[in-house]
């Protein structure tokens, strides 16, 4: 028989039915996956422009520092709305400045968390005399005024810390804490954690609430996060070695 008639023979051995029977199994199998799988890749592209963002803060945190010959990035003299502002321009290419912290033209004028609840506190946050600006890449930060001299551990130690908000893609959508926006801390060392994870507690392993990975997700469940003292996205990516397992 030629090839030709081995592929008549082939087309022949099914019918109609069982054509129709297996393209409907395949529809169905590929209706339950496809929204899983695209999910699942929403949350890897989330963290990596999360990850980005991070090193990019981080590395240019401690060339501030080290710029100045200074022991820490309060000694360095990055504790003002001015000094932010000039932090920004002289380490990034800002696209965009945000004279009014979290608010247009950088940001959304809504965020909500997990469960679809507004979060009230950075929705017209001024972010507390602290700068705001879009960088390059498209992502929209806020420096916090550090403090320095926040609440204190049980064992009297300081958190020594401001906060970092972070929307990895602007004004784009979901425009979620915890998918595409994070609250970080920034420490005086210049390092970027969350908010009880000092240096004493990365270093040392002397952490209020056990380990640090216990001390990360200290306050509200992520996805109920609701106010810019909570932490506990980032830490759960941080702890689950930047996979976003939420």
């Amino acid at each position: 028989m030629s090839g030709g008639g081995h592929l008549a023979a082939f087309v022949n051995g099914f019918t109609l039915a069982e054509v129709l029977v297996t393209l409907g199994i395949i529809g169905v199998v590929s209706a339950m996956t496809i929204p899983t799988l695209m999910q699942n890749h929403q949350r890897k592209v989330y963290v990596t422009q999360l990850h980005k963002v991070y090193n990019v803060v981080q590395q240019a945190l401690l060339q501030y520092r080290t710029d100045r010959n200074a022991i820490d990035i309060k000694e360095a003299g990055l504790t003002s709305k001015a000094s932010m502002s000039e932090f920004f321009h002289k380490y990034f290419k800002v696209i965009q400045d945000c004279d009014k912290g979290v608010a247009d033209p950088c940001f959304a004028d809504d965020y909500k968390n997990i469960n679809g609840n507004s979060v009230t506190d950075i929705n017209g946050n001024d972010w507390h005399g602290g700068a705001c600006a879009v960088i390059a890449d498209g992502s929209a930060i806020c420096l916090d005024s550090p403090v320095f001299t926040g609440a204190s551990f049980e064992d009297g130690r300081t958190v020594t810390a401001g906060n970092v908000f972070v929307d990895v893609n602007g004004k784009q959508g979901p425009n979620i804490v915890g998918r595409d926006a994070f609250i970080l801390a920034i420490f005086s060392d210049g390092v970027l954690d969350t908010v009880h994870a000092d240096a004493i507690c990365r270093t040392q392993g002397e952490c209020n609430g056990g380990s640090i990975e216990d001390t990360r997700l200290i306050g509200n469940a992520c996805e109920d996060s609701v106010s810019t003292g909570d932490h506990v996205c980032f830490g759960k990516i941080l702890n689950d070695n930047w996979e976003m397992t939420y």
